[in-house]
């Protein structure tokens, strides 16, 4: 275990251990990501599910590790180390090596926590780790258990992108919750069926150009991050019910999501130079059914507008993003393919990027009958054209919305009011 310091006293007390399956996944056993999560592979979720204190009163780290070895039984990858063949594609070797928890204690009560509502501060409470630069001792998962004055608790998951996207993430994490509440998954799948060549398929058209959703950067070998050009902040803004649904009905009625996309979108475009951005990528639950444990499945395309944004009618940019997505998907896993899985590259931020949650059961884990009070998600590894996070702020679709942005840092302050004095919202 390792002790330190943050924040000047804010989060101290640090200790790091690790958690594994009880049981041995097998020798040689290998999971290997598709192209699609390849193309995630330098992004980087972060949620922070907080819980009051009579949730986890008298409850040892022990008894909060404990069922966490069944769990991991079923997510056995999860557990893995990244390799490369030789080919330099990266694969995870299924080593049951286990994934970090952190305990941390804070030097505030829950509620003053909540009442600061400082986006930059609420990254303490999740680890900030990357994958790399030594791929085969880093953890693709890491959980931080974070203990307030009050009592009250933090869970954060930390979850490398590569693994799943949010929904998968979600789902992941739900699913302690069942095994805490006495559900005994099944045997993990047929491991010699269930590791999957990339799935990467021979009937896709080829593909000359890129796909508009994604951005080449600079090489960054095993230390799975991308350096942006600028200083990139988040912050975050609370939308209530009412306010949304009068946003709604002054655009015309075209969803809370696309409602709000529509607004931040021109505003960032009145911000900024020129009449752009004129591509934007929007990234959202498909309608498939998943197949695979974890994956990368979500819905990434474009929407291209001709015309001036600034100048633009926000219900007709809303009508756009809900009805004219271009779907990139399958030249994403084409042009991951071409360079057999060991492109570097970039979704989030490669254009303005806008990212729902809608469908994503945050609120869905369940300690022993408790739910978490508030739960908060953000992304790390975004491109300097901006990333636009929206996210239900309660358990029910008809309740507000969160919106967490990260953009470049010369354009925070201009961009609030902007919001606020042309949609009084930030």
């Amino acid at each position: 275990m390792v002790s330190s310091k943050l924040e000047d006293g804010l989060i101290y007390n640090i200790k790091l251990s690790s958690v594994g399956a009880a049981r041995v996944t097998g020798q040689d056993v290998v999971y290997e990501p598709s192209n699609m999560d390849l193309a995630m592979k330098l992004h980087y979720l972060r949620g922070i599910y907080y819980f009051d204190s009579q949730t986890f009163q008298d409850v040892t780290i022990y008894k909060i590790k404990e069922p966490m070895f069944i769990w991991f039984n079923y997510f056995y990858m999860t557990n893995g180390r990244f390799r490369r063949a030789e080919s330099g594609r990266p694969y995870i070797k299924c080593n049951d090596c286990g994934v970090r928890f952190i305990e941390a204690q804070c030097d505030k009560t829950l509620e003053e926590w909540l009442e600061m509502k400082d986006t930059s501060l609420e990254k303490l409470l999740v680890s900030n780790q990357v994958l790399g630069p030594e791929l085969a001792f880093s953890p693709p998962v890491l959980i931080q258990h974070t203990k307030f004055k009050c009592g009250g608790i933090s869970l954060g998951l930390s979850w490398a992108h590569v693994l799943g996207d949010v929904f998968s993430a979600t789902e992941f994490w739900n699913f302690l919750g069942k095994v805490v509440g006495g559900y005994q998954p099944p045997e993990p799948l047929n491991l010699a069926h269930s590791l999957t060549k990339a799935n990467s398929t021979q009937t896709l058209q080829k593909i000359v150009d890129d796909p508009l959703s994604i951005k080449r950067v600079d090489p960054v070998e095993d230390h799975w991050i991308a350096n942006a050009s600028c200083k990139l902040e988040s912050f975050s803004i609370h939308v209530t019910a009412s306010k949304l649904g009068h946003l709604q009905s002054r655009i015309g009625i075209q969803g809370p999501f696309e409602s709000l996309c529509a607004i931040i979108w021109q505003s960032i475009s009145r911000i900024r130079d020129g009449p752009g951005p004129k591509v934007v990528t929007i990234c959202k639950k498909g309608e498939e059914k998943k197949v695979a444990l974890i994956g990368n499945t979500q819905v990434i395309g474009v929407v291209k507008v001709y015309d001036s944004i600034r100048d633009a009618n926000p219900s007709e940019l809303a009508r756009l993003i809900k009805n004219e997505i271009i779907d990139e998907r399958l030249k994403i896993d084409e042009a991951i393919e071409k360079e057999h899985g060991v492109s570097d590259v970039i979704v989030y931020g490669a254009n303005l990027t806008f990212v729902s949650l809608d469908g994503a059961d945050l609120y869905g884990f369940d300690w022993k009958g408790c739910k978490p009070n508030n739960v908060s998600y953000f992304i790390d590894g975004v491109g300097e054209a901006g990333t636009v996070l929206v996210l239900p702020d309660g358990p029910n679709d008809s309740e507000g919305r969160i919106v967490t942005m990260t953009l470049p840092e010369d354009e925070i302050m201009k961009l609030k009011n902007e919001l606020n004095n042309e949609w009084s919202i930030a």
